[in-house]
């Protein structure tokens, strides 16, 4: 999807079309940019930028809050056009997905006639506009529709990938960022050709296992982490997690506590969603000074109840926190999925714990019909935060 988040927010203020705008928070802020359109790109803003930096660069943009429900349902209708042209669809973020489209061609005709049907559809059905790239790999599609970009679309014939691959800089094969980049051009590795006509060896030498996958991705191959799996088998979220960073740095415990139950809520709610039970939760800690620590503990019974979760983390922060120590930024995970989970004896008969799971199932129900912020426990109202949310994804399997 192009410009995903930007293009939600013009749907509700169409006057925002055409302008610079940063989507994440207000300039003054101390958060990040989630996305910025296209014309507050020129200026050299891009996501993960902080919100000051983004408004030095470009000072006339218009600066809006997030809003993940209005991108999350948005996302829903995307997925919904293409489930519409073939069962094989891999969301790999709120805003991209690959297409497995072998063997639609006697009902939806050859591959560009297909994905100009899909530009269409996408934009009649969400009055939003996508890029398409066409290739024989998922790595080389993500390349092409990154190239196609804006509202474009652009098909690799078949046995032109390594041609169409070699000028591009190294930077545009996913999976390469600032680091391995920098690593790279010290090798004198500049293009994506010079990786593909390496051996092995050499690229094992210096990045491990990954070398090898760098240098099949540089010839079209699909290789390496989220390329591995077939379109469409998807193992399910190895982590779910939600983290906020304080206007201003804090040491009041009473606050931190009340941020970390609204962060164990936002994370149950989405245990909840995808009928997932969670082995494992972590803390996240980063203090002033960008000293980050993170602490893990596994329950002896899987949960997806905010209570129990919030329990869990609450004990960890009271035992890792230097006490006084001023806090920048808290964040509260989950991994290690099972699809049932155990009991937490909060009672003699565990009736507190099947009462907890009647209101948590209630309260989903209200914050689907009124919003997320609609029911909350009542610690976490004393500390009420704007979610951060950023054009990435989501759910995507780590490895």
């Amino acid at each position: 999807m192009d410009a995903f988040f930007v293009s939600v927010e013009e749907l509700f203020d169409p006057s925002l079309k055409g302008k610079a705008v940063v989507v994440g928070g207000q300039r003054d802020e101390r958060g990040v940019v989630s996305a910025a359109s296209y014309e507050a790109r020129k200026f050299g803003v891009h996501s993960a930028m902080p919100l000051r930096t983004a408004a030095k660069l470009c000072p006339h943009a218009i600066f809006v809050d997030g809003h993940m429900e209005r991108y999350q349902e948005c996302s829903k209708q995307v997925r919904t056009v293409l489930n519409n042209f073939t069962p094989k669809v891999e969301m790999a973020s709120i805003d991209e997905a690959y297409l497995d489209m072998t063997g639609t061609e006697r009902l939806l005709g050859p591959p560009l006639k297909s994905a100009h049907d899909l530009h269409q559809a996408m934009k009649a059905e969400t009055r939003l506009n996508c890029s398409i790239g066409i290739a024989s790999s998922r790595v080389v599609a993500k390349i092409t529709s990154d190239q196609a970009k804006p509202n474009g679309v652009l098909w690799v014939i078949p046995g032109r990938e390594p041609e169409f691959l070699a000028p591009l800089d190294v930077r545009k094969m996913p999976g390469i960022g600032k680091v391995t980049e920098k690593r790279l051009h010290e090798l004198g590795i500049k293009k994506i050709g010079d990786l593909a006509k390496l051996e092995d060896g050499f690229l094992e030498e210096h990045f491990g296992q990954w070398g090898a996958a760098m240098r099949a991705k540089a010839r079209g191959e699909d290789a390496g982490g989220w390329f591995t799996d077939d379109v469409g088998e998807d193992d399910g979220a190895r982590s779910i997690s939600h983290e906020v960073t304080f206007a201003n740095d804090t040491r009041d415990a009473a606050k931190i506590e009340a941020t970390l139950l609204r962060l164990s809520e936002m994370v149950a709610r989405r245990l909840r969603e995808q009928k997932l039970f969670a082995r494992t939760v972590q803390l996240k800690l980063r203090y002033t000074d960008f000293t980050t620590i993170t602490r893990a503990h596994t329950p002896e019974n899987p949960t997806q109840l905010d209570t129990e979760i919030y329990t869990e983390i609450r004990k960890l922060f009271r035992d890792n926190w230097k006490q006084g120590a001023t806090v920048r930024l808290l964040g509260v995970g989950t991994s290690h999925f099972v699809d049932s989970g155990g009991q937490m004896e909060l009672s003699l008969d565990g009736s507190t714990h099947e009462r907890w799971n009647k209101a948590m199932e209630m309260a989903d129900k209200l914050r689907d019909k009124f919003g997320d912020s609609s029911v909350m426990l009542g610690t976490s109202l004393k500390n009420r935060f704007r979610e951060r949310v950023h054009e990435n994804p989501a759910e995507r399997k780590k490895r």
